[in-house]
Protein backbone atom coordinates (compact mmCIF):
# COMPACT_ATOMS: atom_id res chain seq x y z
CA UNK A 1 0.00 0.00 0.00
CA UNK A 2 1.16 3.26 -0.93
CA UNK A 3 1.69 6.10 1.91
CA UNK A 4 -1.58 7.85 2.21
CA UNK A 5 -1.44 12.03 2.33
CA UNK A 6 -3.55 13.52 5.03
CA UNK A 7 -4.42 16.90 4.83
CA UNK A 8 -4.52 19.32 8.42
CA UNK A 9 -4.90 22.34 10.06
CA UNK A 10 -2.93 22.29 13.53
CA UNK A 11 -5.28 24.29 15.42
CA UNK A 12 -7.90 21.88 14.43
CA UNK A 13 -8.70 19.24 16.96
CA UNK A 14 -10.36 16.83 15.12
CA UNK A 15 -7.25 16.81 12.70
CA UNK A 16 -4.97 16.65 15.73
CA UNK A 17 -7.08 13.63 17.01
CA UNK A 18 -6.94 11.98 13.36
CA UNK A 19 -3.23 12.10 13.74
CA UNK A 20 -3.08 10.95 17.43
CA UNK A 21 -5.59 7.50 16.01
CA UNK A 22 -3.04 7.05 12.69
CA UNK A 23 0.42 7.37 15.01
CA UNK A 24 -1.50 5.04 17.59
CA UNK A 25 -2.36 2.53 14.68
CA UNK A 26 0.97 2.31 13.38
CA UNK A 27 -0.68 4.19 9.69
CA UNK A 28 2.42 5.71 8.14
CA UNK A 29 1.21 8.91 6.44
CA UNK A 30 2.92 12.23 4.53
CA UNK A 31 1.26 15.11 6.18
CA UNK A 32 0.10 18.38 4.75
CA UNK A 33 -1.03 21.72 5.46
CA UNK A 34 -4.41 22.18 4.06
CA UNK A 35 -4.68 25.77 4.06
CA UNK A 36 -1.38 26.47 2.63
CA UNK A 37 -1.46 23.49 0.08
CA UNK A 38 -4.76 22.65 -0.49
CA UNK A 39 -5.54 19.32 -2.47
CA UNK A 40 -5.02 19.85 -6.10
CA UNK A 41 -8.14 19.34 -8.57
CA UNK A 42 -7.46 15.62 -9.19
CA UNK A 43 -7.06 14.40 -5.65
CA UNK A 44 -10.46 16.20 -5.40
CA UNK A 45 -11.84 14.38 -7.96
CA UNK A 46 -10.58 11.16 -6.53
CA UNK A 47 -11.91 11.91 -3.02
CA UNK A 48 -15.24 12.70 -4.95
CA UNK A 49 -15.16 8.97 -5.84
CA UNK A 50 -15.32 7.89 -2.58
CA UNK A 51 -17.63 9.79 -1.16
CA UNK A 52 -20.17 9.01 -3.65
CA UNK A 53 -20.25 12.01 -5.83
CA UNK A 54 -21.74 14.19 -3.24
CA UNK A 55 -19.18 17.22 -3.94
CA UNK A 56 -20.86 18.94 -0.53
CA UNK A 57 -19.21 16.02 1.41
CA UNK A 58 -15.79 17.70 0.42
CA UNK A 59 -17.24 21.43 2.17
CA UNK A 60 -15.78 22.49 5.40
CA UNK A 61 -19.78 23.40 5.86
CA UNK A 62 -19.23 25.07 9.29
CA UNK A 63 -16.33 26.99 8.83
CA UNK A 64 -16.39 30.30 8.38
CA UNK A 65 -15.17 30.72 4.74
CA UNK A 66 -18.35 28.68 3.82
CA UNK A 67 -20.71 30.37 5.55
CA UNK A 68 -18.89 34.03 4.63
CA UNK A 69 -18.72 33.23 1.03
CA UNK A 70 -22.20 32.21 0.85
CA UNK A 71 -21.36 28.41 -0.13
CA UNK A 72 -24.49 26.83 0.97
CA UNK A 73 -27.33 28.71 -1.29
CA UNK A 74 -24.53 28.78 -4.39
CA UNK A 75 -23.49 25.32 -4.03
CA UNK A 76 -27.17 23.88 -5.63
CA UNK A 77 -26.32 25.81 -8.62
CA UNK A 78 -22.52 25.40 -8.87
CA UNK A 79 -21.30 22.55 -11.36
CA UNK A 80 -18.73 19.68 -9.90
CA UNK A 81 -15.61 21.32 -12.03
CA UNK A 82 -16.59 25.05 -10.29
CA UNK A 83 -16.72 23.70 -6.83
CA UNK A 84 -13.53 21.55 -7.40
CA UNK A 85 -11.72 24.73 -8.70
CA UNK A 86 -13.32 26.77 -5.41
CA UNK A 87 -12.07 24.01 -3.18
CA UNK A 88 -8.68 23.86 -4.65
CA UNK A 89 -7.98 27.05 -4.28
CA UNK A 90 -8.92 27.85 -1.03
CA UNK A 91 -7.88 24.78 1.68
CA UNK A 92 -10.24 26.32 4.40
CA UNK A 93 -13.08 25.43 2.52
CA UNK A 94 -12.03 21.66 2.90
CA UNK A 95 -13.60 19.36 5.01
CA UNK A 96 -10.56 18.20 7.20
CA UNK A 97 -8.81 15.88 8.23
CA UNK A 98 -8.62 14.99 4.13
CA UNK A 99 -7.27 11.50 4.23
CA UNK A 100 -6.44 10.07 0.75
CA UNK A 101 -4.40 6.89 -0.63
CA UNK A 102 -4.35 4.88 -3.33
CA UNK A 103 -7.81 3.52 -4.20
CA UNK A 104 -9.56 5.09 -0.89
CA UNK A 105 -10.19 8.09 0.93
CA UNK A 106 -11.76 9.10 3.90
CA UNK A 107 -12.87 13.23 5.16
CA UNK A 108 -13.89 14.22 8.49
CA UNK A 109 -12.59 11.74 11.85
CA UNK A 110 -14.73 9.17 13.17
CA UNK A 111 -12.49 6.42 15.03
CA UNK A 112 -14.58 3.79 14.07
CA UNK A 113 -15.21 4.60 10.54
CA UNK A 114 -11.58 4.96 10.26
CA UNK A 115 -10.63 1.76 11.86
CA UNK A 116 -13.47 -0.22 9.69
CA UNK A 117 -11.77 1.34 6.63
CA UNK A 118 -8.01 0.82 7.54
CA UNK A 119 -7.69 -1.44 10.39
Amino acid sequence: MNTPTIYTYAKCDTCRQALRWLRKEGIEFHEKPIRETPPRPAVLRAMLDHVGGEVRKLFNTSGTDYRAQGIVAKLPEMTTAEAIKLLAGNGNLVKRPFLIGDGWGLVGFNAEVWERALG
